[in-house]
């Protein structure tokens, strides 16, 4: 559990849970003849927990943020083939497809005014990307509207499938920038520098950040970094050969430090007070900075592994052997990228980029943000006691923050007369367990920012 959250509230839901379970145990064991199903053995039990939002927010931003160097050619058209499952994955939620701007902005920042093949000036300058890339149909604006309107009709701003219009606009390219700044590039895209992207962040809207990319973040705060004289490319000099092992160097901490020596390296984190970057924390403040509540803001990365970094040799220059590799090319380590993704507990996911399409990569963050956006529907392997589950909720407001206050709430009783109370209901939305967590207030409403929290025994 985070470290700012009360640890009280932990021993009071395990104690409650235990209290709960073994009324069950000793009917079991007794021989209770109606009872139907098997003993539930505490020992073996274990809680799951769940985090639910009293208020089902139907607005969402998201925001794609795709590599456009020269070794993304594939994965954008993977990207681009496989989208048409992501929206078919969102509007799968209890209410159709929510009310969505989805924007594409690049990873091309440029490199300041060192001439570097691809990297010219600003680049793309975090600029929402929304010109036709082929023949094909674009949105009016500088990302894609589609939203309820208020006589139940779909106000758009394109013509045709949604899943076609972000196609068109999502093949990049490859002709961009090969020091990638997904990172910076979001941050540009989201803090107001740039006129054309006023209007796609709803300040009530969650904010959805999915970053798609075969290297780690290499977000520069000194375009000295990009130096590409003479005198500095080269093995000794300040900054080495001009390529991305520099993002390594300067970003990157390890166990051994010494960047350039070649062999295996373990723990690595984001280097902080580099010398020419700028720190991860920075992103996570902003993008928290973006929304009263900080579980407003979702993010995801497809990217490669983070685990196993290991420095080698190509042509006596440094390199970072790949994290993983398919058909459709390689990725380095993605160690700020998941540091970046890790300070969002409970709204991230990541995966990788290599598999062979990325069907898969966009059905699991779909799906993630379906159990945020969806019906409060509980998941995983629950055991279960005359054929329900055996939780215990309570109401957190302010969850995950400083003055967090708990409140356990009973289970509702047979006519739902002591609220607020909680209950579950059978629902085939929830895919995973068929149940769905409600609760019963009577007159009276959770105040806002207000979340459920359930534990529930798991097998």
């Amino acid at each position: 559990m985070h470290p700012s959250t009360p640890p009280p509230i932990r021993v009071v839901l395990s104690s409650v849970l235990a209290s709960l379970l073994a009324p069950a145990l000793a009917c079991a064991l007794a021989g209770c003849p109606e009872r139907e199903v098997a003993a539930v053995d505490l020992q073996q039990s274990r809680e799951q927990p769940e985090v639910f939002d009293v208020e089902i927010n139907r607005d969402l931003d998201i925001l794609f943020v795709i590599d456009n160097s020269a070794s993304m050619g594939e994965e954008q058209d993977s990207l681009a083939a496989n989208f048409d499952r992501f929206v078919e994955v969102l509007s799968s939620i209890e209410g159709g497809l929510p009310n969505v701007h989805i924007g594409v902005v690049s990873t091309d920042l440029g490199a300041g005014p060192y001439g570097i093949e691809g990297c010219t000036g600003s680049g793309d300058n975090g600029v929402l990307q929304s010109s036709a890339r082929g023949s094909c149909s674009v949105p009016s604006e500088s990302w894609i509207r589609d939203v309820l309107a208020e006589d139940g009709t779909r106000s758009r701003n394109y013509n045709g499938d949604l899943s076609e219009v972000f196609s068109c606009i999502a093949r990049l390219g490859d002709t961009g920038c090969g020091f990638e700044q997904p990172l910076e590039a979001m941050r540009r895209a989201l803090n107001g520098s740039n006129a054309v992207n006023q209007g796609f962040l709803r300040a009530q809207a969650l904010l959805a950040v999915v970053i798609i990319t075969d290297e780690d973040d290499c977000s520069t705060e000194d375009v000295r970094m990009f130096d590409s004289s003479a005198a500095q490319n080269t093995l000794d000099s300040e900054l080495g050969f001009l390529s991305s092992h520099r993002c390594f160097e300067f970003g990157v901490q390890c166990e051994p430090d010494t960047p350039r020596a070649l062999g295996p390296r373990q723990n690595c984190v984001p280097r902080t007070a580099s010398p020419f970057m700028h720190d991860v924390g920075e992103y996570v403040s902003f993008l928290r900075s973006l929304k009263e509540d900080p579980r407003d803001v979702y993010v995801a990365g497809i990217f490669g592994d983070s685990s196993d970094v290991t420095v080698a040799s190509k042509n006596g220059k440094p390199i970072l052997e790949p994290a993983c590799s398919s058909s459709a090319g390689e990725a380095t380590p993605g160690v700020r990228l998941l540091s970046f993704l890790n300070a969002f507990p409970d709204r991230n996911t990541s995966t990788t980029i290599c598999n062979e399409d990325l069907r898969a990569a966009l059905t699991l963050i779909a799906d993630d943000l379906g159990r945020v956006l969806g019906p409060p529907c509980l998941r995983g392997d629950l055991q279960l006691v005359d054929g329900e589950p055996v939780c215990t909720v309570a109401d957190v407001l302010h969850y995950r923050q400083d003055g967090q206050q708990e409140t356990l709430l009973p289970r509702c009783d047979s006519d739902h007369n002591n609220p607020p109370c909680f209950y579950f209901e059978n629902d085939d939305a929830c895919n995973d367990t068929g149940f769905k967590l409600l609760v019963e207030r009577g007159d009276n409403a959770a105040p806002p920012n207000t979340q459920l929290l359930a534990h529930c025994a798991a097998n």
